[in-house]
């Protein structure tokens, strides 16, 4: 497909994406179905196309004064890819495949178009009412922590201690010239092309041999800050796909007990896989019946060092990664978290032993998800449980991070534009004797 061919695809998919109030991964796949002439190659263009449109559909429907598709892709071309006028106007030429020309208003609006006057909400790209809860966090840096979480995020790989050490998979990994990322220890970064796009890390042989996870920076940190060690009984209480499991047991060494579970069975279904290729070794506690979390726990409630909450959320914090959740997030998902957030803690706290600890963790940017849900918990408690310092959790178990994070009340805050990762919180709790 020509590049003009390409971006008459994406304004398809914008408008499927918008008509139906659907995901974006679903309808790419729907239009990948129906186009089948198209390659992998046109397919993850159009994706890219489709997904910076997502990031910048505030902002670019306020430059070009109209919020079509069309619209929207035309704006992200000039504020996300810096593409000028009359290159712009050469893509949209209405030869065979392409977008219609211009119109002289589209035209104006790419020359005159300006974000000067735009309300923080437009200039950062997000829903309006959820900017007090970000202004909250923010403060004086909300449109820069906005602005960067409207970027492109990096593609990370968390390199698996159980098989190979960083210094010995960095070398074999040379042909995808990695580099070691800032703050995890165990971490790699790869480089991406200028559509978006890495390599299939998935289909490396050494992805295969359980070398690497593919894992944000951010989450690497998340995880080694619960400070997990060998001979220890943990539960990964909200396990999904296994990611911070494999981690814990890579930082146990497979010494002591790891329990994982998750609420919903599907979830927790890629996990078998990811143990055998990794070597971790974990306890996998599937729920049957429905929520029956409380029956497959049970037998451990009061004698487990270490609960690990990787909590369900907003994902706020990801939205570099997934840019159309954020326009498909309502007040109502909000509270429905908040909720299931108040539900994990609750049963966190039942399975702590006196001095054991909580480590809870969302991947979002939101007070009411994150200080907000300890307060609850500290509330219900009655005095059970008390905070850890974040500073002191962060100065043992990930040095050198202090700078490049927020300390909120309870926990500290990461963030694209400081931390250069996703928005990962993380609070600790300890029971009292």
């Amino acid at each position: 497909m020509t590049p003009p061919a390409r971006l008459s695809a994406a304004i398809e998919v914008l408008a499927d994406i918008a008509g139906r109030r659907r995901p974006a991964a679903d309808a790419l796949k729907d239009w990948g179905l129906a186009h089948r002439f198209a390659g992998s190659g046109d397919r993850a263009a159009i994706a890219s196309l489709v997904y910076d449109a997502l990031r910048r559909r505030a902002s670019s429907a306020w430059v070009m004064g109209d919020e079509t598709p069309r619209a929207i892709l035309i704006g992200m071309l000039r504020l996300q890819h810096g593409l000028a006028a009359p290159t712009i106007a050469e893509l949209f030429s209405g030869e065979r495949f392409a977008p219609d020309p211009l119109t002289d208003a589209e035209r104006t609006a790419i020359a005159e178009g300006s974000l000067a006057e735009a309300p923080p909400h437009v200039a950062g790209d997000v829903p309006d009412w959820i900017l007090p809860s970000l202004g909250h966090l923010f403060g004086d840096t909300l449109l820069e922590e906005l602005r960067a979480l409207a970027r492109r995020a990096p593609l990370d790989i968390r390199i698996n201690t159980l098989k190979r050490d960083r210094e010995t998979a960095l070398a074999g990994l040379a042909h995808l010239a990695p580099a070691v990322t800032p703050h995890a220890p165990n971490g790699l970064r790869i480089p991406i092309g200028e559509d978006g796009r890495g390599p299939a890390l998935h289909v490396e042989p050494e992805f295969l041999d359980g070398w690497y996870e593919i894992q944000d920076e951010g989450s690497q940190i998340a995880g080694a800050l619960t400070g997990a060690r060998a001979g220890e009984t943990v539960v990964d209480l909200c396990a999904g796909g296994g990611g911070k499991t494999l981690a814990l047991a890579a930082m146990m060494r497979n010494e002591g007990r790891l329990i994982a579970t998750d609420d919903d069975p599907r979830r927790l279904a890629p996990i078998h896989d990811r143990l055998r290729r990794s070597g971790a070794e974990a306890e996998i506690r599937t729920p049957r019946g429905g929520r029956a979390r409380a029956d497959v726990l049970g037998d451990l409630d009061g004698t487990v060092d270490r609960v690990v909450v990787d909590a369900p959320c907003t994902g706020t914090g990801t939205w570099r990664r997934n840019p159309d959740a954020k326009w498909r997030l309502r007040p109502g998902s909000l509270s429905a978290r908040v909720t299931d957030q108040a539900e994990v803690l609750d049963r966190a706290a039942r399975l702590v032993r006196p001095g054991g600890r909580i480590t809870y963790i969302t991947c979002s940017l939101l007070r009411e998800e994150n200080d907000g849900a300890i307060d609850g918990i500290l509330a219900r408690a009655n005095g059970g449980l008390t905070v850890l310092p974040a500073e002191t959790v962060a100065a043992d178990h990930a040095p050198g991070l202090a700078g490049v994070v927020r300390f909120t009340e309870h926990g500290l805050q990461m963030s694209p534009a400081l931390t250069g990762t996703d928005g990962f919180y993380v609070a600790t709790l300890e029971r009292r004797g």
